[in-house]
């Protein structure tokens, strides 16, 4: 009998000894599962700590645009640096032909947005700045003949603007110019010729009878020969006009059958100086100009974002 009890006390020793250390290796095993998941969060948090620094680091842009961009922009700029904190925009305005030269003469540059398509050809297949797939067709513009509300011209339009005593017009390596003259072309009021940007201010004046043509280095400095009067007429876009109504006439929108349409596009441009952070926000920023979230910005300034 004492040896059945000693028997039974034993294996019950060893039962009670068995089920205890089964139970601390699964609580052990819990721990460590417990540990590990706890150290990939705190990894994981880590990388999105560095992520959101990486993302908050601060860039400056280089971004030339076209002058007749200039004030939509300034509206397109404040919108993308309230989202983007750490991006700060600098734009430069001027004629297209002008900030080309710049770019192909070293300028530090992001982002190119022309008033025409022919200098951002000449960026890209000739100059091959451009950045492979950022290329986009952001807004169209049209060619408008204006004057002063107190003008009293006789002017009714662009066929018959050589009556007027003086003319602001833009020279042909500034798209307007170039699309100012190719609709005389096409009315017949210059000769035919392959390319009309060809033709000179004084060749121009000469054709409309000797009327007085001053000169403009871009679309805004038009406008503002119109506006304080030096001029009695000019031929500028018509978003330039924003503001504007109260001052100005519109006195003829020359039709896209004479010019063709005026296409603005966007690209990203290719800069050695570039950190990978500001080549980052300079490929985000050409997508954000060209995204459905700002053609009611460019719609309010008078553009056309009906485009492709």
């Amino acid at each position: 009998m004492k040896k059945l009890i000693t028997t039974a006390t034993v294996f019950i020793a060893a039962f009670v000894l068995l089920t205890g250390c089964g139970g601390n290796s699964a609580t052990t095993a819990q721990n460590t599962e417990s540990e590990e998941a706890k150290q990939e969060t705190v990894q994981e948090t880590d990388q999105e700590a560095v992520q959101e620094t990486a993302q908050e680091e601060p860039v400056e842009i280089q971004v030339f645009i076209a002058a007749s961009l200039n004030t939509v922009m300034q509206d397109v700029k404040a919108a993308y640096e309230a989202e983007h904190p750490g991006v700060t925009i600098v734009l430069n305005a001027d004629s297209s032909g002008t900030l080309l030269t710049q770019i192909e003469e070293g300028y530090e540059c992001d982002v190119f947005f022309s008033a025409a398509q022919k200098q951002m050809n000449t960026l890209q297949d000739t100059d091959g700045l451009v950045v492979e797939g950022t290329r986009h067709n952001v807004v169209n513009n049209q060619v408008v003949v204006v004057t002063r509300k107190d003008s009293g011209t006789s002017v009714t339009g662009l066929a018959d603007i050589g009556n007027a005593e003086s003319i602001a017009l833009a020279d042909g390596s500034v798209p307007v110019g170039r699309y100012t003259r190719v609709a005389m072309v096409a009315l017949g009021m210059l000769p035919e010729t392959d390319d009309p940007s060809v033709y000179t201010t004084q060749e121009v004046s000469d054709a409309l009878g000797g009327v007085e043509i001053s000169e403009q280095s871009n679309v805004s400095k038009v406008l503002a020969a119109v506006v304080e009067s030096s001029c009695e007429v000019g031929t500028t876009y018509y978003s330039d006009t924003y503001g504007y109504e109260d001052e100005l006439d519109i006195l003829e929108k020359v039709s896209y059958d004479l010019t063709g349409n005026v296409i603005y596009p966007i690209a990203q441009v290719k800069n050695d100086l570039a950190s990978d952070a500001q080549a980052a926000a300079a490929a985000d920023f050409v997508e954000f100009v060209a995204s459905d979230q700002m053609k009611p910005v460019f719609e309010g300034y008078y553009f056309d974002t009906n485009v492709e």
